[in-house]
Formats: C-alpha cells, sequence, structure tokens
C-alpha cells in the first residue's frame, strides 16, 4: 500500500509545525509536504499525487475554497481539511456546501484534526478508536448496531451513539452534519456523564437515571446513561421541540433497556437486567414450591377436609372422633354428644379474641 501524502498549506510557519507535529504523533507512515502559498500547492500538486490537502481558508493571492477546487480538479479523490482564524457562519456554510471533509476555526483542537485525518485516509483510528469486543459477540455487536438503526429510524434523529465513559464508541448508526468535532463533543458529553453519575451517587440511585437535553444551534442532542459504563447520544433536528421531546425520550426508555441487555449478554454490564430478577424469582418460587406428590396433609383435621365433596363413610367418621380424643386425651362424658368445652379443647372451636 502506497504511503498517504499529505499537503500541509498555511502562510503561518507556526501553525505549519504545530499541524506536522501532531500528524507524527499518530504513528503512521505518512508524508508530510509543507507550503506556505496556493501557488506553490498548485505546483506541488501538479507534480505529485495528493491524497489529503489541510488548507488555511484565507491565503494570500488564492482563497483555500479556489485551492481545493484545483487541487481536486487534478487529483478527485484528495480529501480537503480546511482551517481558518474567521469565527463565521456563512463561512462555515460555505465551506460545507463546498464537500470540505472537514473544517476548524484556530486555535486547531488537535484530537478532533488527528481524528479527521485518520478517517479521511481511512486509517487505523487512534484517537478516537472503537470499543473492543471478543469475536464471540461478533453477532450481539452487529445485534446492537441493527437496534440502533431502527431507533434512528424511529426517531427520526441523524445519528445515534452508543459511548463509553472513556469516549469510546461501541456502536453508531448514522453520522453528524459535521463530524469534524466528534472526538471533542464526545469527549464534552463524557464529562457530563461522569458528572451525572456523582450525582446518582449523592441520591444513592442503584442505577443512574437521568437526562441530558441540548436544543438548539446545529442540532439538538440527548444524552441518557444505559448503566454505570455506557450511554446512548443520539443527535438530530427538531428532537428537542416541545411536540416531539416526550416521544423521544420514551424511545429513549425502550433503547436504553434492550441495550442493557445486548451490554449485559456482550459481559459490558454486571447489571442484570429488570426483567429477568423477576423471572429468576418466579423459576426459584416454581422450584421450591412443593409438586402436588410431595404436599402432605398438615393434620388429620386437613385429611378429612381435602377430601372436598367425597361422601364419607360412617366408620372413617368415627375413626376420626376416635383418633382425636386418643391424641388430645380428652374423652366425651356422652360419645354420642361434645361439649363446648371439649370441642375447644379438641381444637375445633377459635380462640375468642380477648377485647
Amino acid at each position: 500500500m502506497a504511503i498517504p501524502r499529505i499537503l500541509l498549506v498555511d502562510d503561518r510557519r507556526d501553525v505549519i509545525r504545530l499541524l506536522h507535529s501532531s500528524l507524527e504523533t499518530l504513528g503512521h507512515d505518512l508524508e508530510i509536504i509543507e507550503v506556505p502559498s496556493g501557488e506553490e500547492a498548485m505546483l506541488e500538486a501538479s507534480r505529485h499525487k495528493i491524497d489529503l490537502a489541510v488548507v488555511d481558508y484565507r491565503l494570500p493571492g488564492i482563497s483555500g475554497l479556489e485551492l481545493k477546487e484545483k487541487i481536486n480538479a487534478m487529483h478527485p479523490e484528495a480529501k480537503i481539511i480546511l482551517v481558518t482564524g474567521i469565527t463565521d457562519k456563512a463561512i462555515r456554510k460555505k465551506v460545507v456546501e463546498a464537500g470540505a471533509f472537514a473544517f476548524f476555526e484556530k486555535p486547531v483542537p488537535l484530537g478532533d484534526f488527528l481524528d479527521s485525518v485518520e478517517r479521511a485516509l481511512e486509517l487505523k483510528r487512534t484517537i478516537l478508536p472503537p470499543e473492543e469486543s471478543s469475536e464471540k459477540d461478533t453477532d450481539r455487536r452487529k445485534s446492537l448496531s441493527d437496534l440502533l438503526s431502527a431507533s434512528r429510524k424511529k426517531m427520526d434523529a441523524l445519528a445515534v451513539f452508543i459511548v463509553s465513559d472513556r469516549g469510546r464508541v461501541l456502536a453508531r448508526a448514522g453520522d453528524l452534519p459535521d463530524s469534524s468535532m466528534e472526538v471533542s463533543l464526545l469527549s464534552a458529553l463524557m464529562a457530563i456523564f461522569a458528572a451525572g453519575q456523582k450525582v446518582s451517587t449523592f441520591l444513592h440511585q442503584e442505577m443512574p437515571v437521568s437526562f441530558h437535553i441540548f436544543q438548539g444551534g446545529d442540532h439538538d442532542i440527548l444524552l441518557m446513561p444505559v448503566n454505570t459504563s455506557y450511554a446512548v447520544v443520539v443527535a438530530g433536528d427538531n428532537l428537542a421541540d416541545r411536540s416531539t421531546v416526550m416521544d423521544v425520550v420514551s424511545n429513549l426508555i425502550i433503547l436504553q433497556s434492550e441495550v442493557e441487555h445486548l451490554l449485559y449478554k456482550m459481559g459490558l454490564s454486571s447489571h442484570l437486567p429488570e426483567e429477568e430478577p423477576y423471572r429468576l424469582r418466579e423459576i426459584e418460587e416454581e422450584e421450591e414450591k412443593p409438586s402436588e406428590e410431595e404436599k402432605e396433609p398438615s393434620s388429620d383435621l386437613d385429611a378429612l377436609f381435602t377430601g372436598g365433596k367425597k361422601k364419607l363413610d360412617p366408620s372413617e367418621v368415627n375413626s376420626f372422633w376416635e383418633d382425636a380424643v386418643e391424641k388430645n386425651g380428652v374423652a366425651p362424658l356422652d360419645p354420642d354428644k361434645l361439649s363446648y368445652q371439649q370441642a375447644r379443647q379438641l381444637g375445633l372451636i377459635p380462640e375468642e379474641e380477648e377485647t
């Protein structure tokens, strides 16, 4: 595989040095070329293949957008990352519409910049690596991705993530409109997640139960813990509107339960999902419950009454009374009659409640 060639274009030497040094920390084999102007960048592009160009939006003589078009004319597959010191929504809109792979305002957030470089060149991701899982969990990971895809469609969201407390993405469906700041965004959200864990501890919650809603701006974002180590992040347009937010939250609660079950099966959660303890208790009760064959009458009186509607033989009735008298040491004066006191001694009359 050919070594990717990266062209850095900026008239500020300190910016060039910073970006070059940060690229070297990735540990990938990269060929990095530095030029201070658009004209020199076009000359370099005409001589050699360019895989990625990192271009300052405002260059002397030619703008970054114009340079992007000229480089792409020579190398259609080349990815372009634009940087600028100007904070302007209109410029950002122009950049997005021009099809730049990523766009950063100075000072450039290096974590996001390096992640964008890895994504643009399809390199192994080291800045925001996916959460590792064993081969036996491949099917469950696929089930998790399918689950997120279905939930994303149901909520009409742009993207749904399962993110660990370390900021790593376990599974995802969809993409943010601008993924340039994904590293910083997830890092900030996980800081909120960590703060929520502390609040849950103060409240003595067995499991964290909280919602964090961010409305407006480029898009709405909702954050909801799944357990103490993972959270669901949902991004989309109008998710937090008054007319839709309750439906979105209801869908998130359902998603939380389903994700929790999959994480438990993958060994990524030690918490037994709610439905299973109840089912386990039912099974335990069924195991402890004696079968009909194991049941024994607790007394001769029980044996008499468990006969139900069975017609008793007179000899059986006499036998019962004889056994009762023998066990309790009470002999009726008249064999055909039983006194009130004798009946109480035999336990046939309940004790009177004291007033």
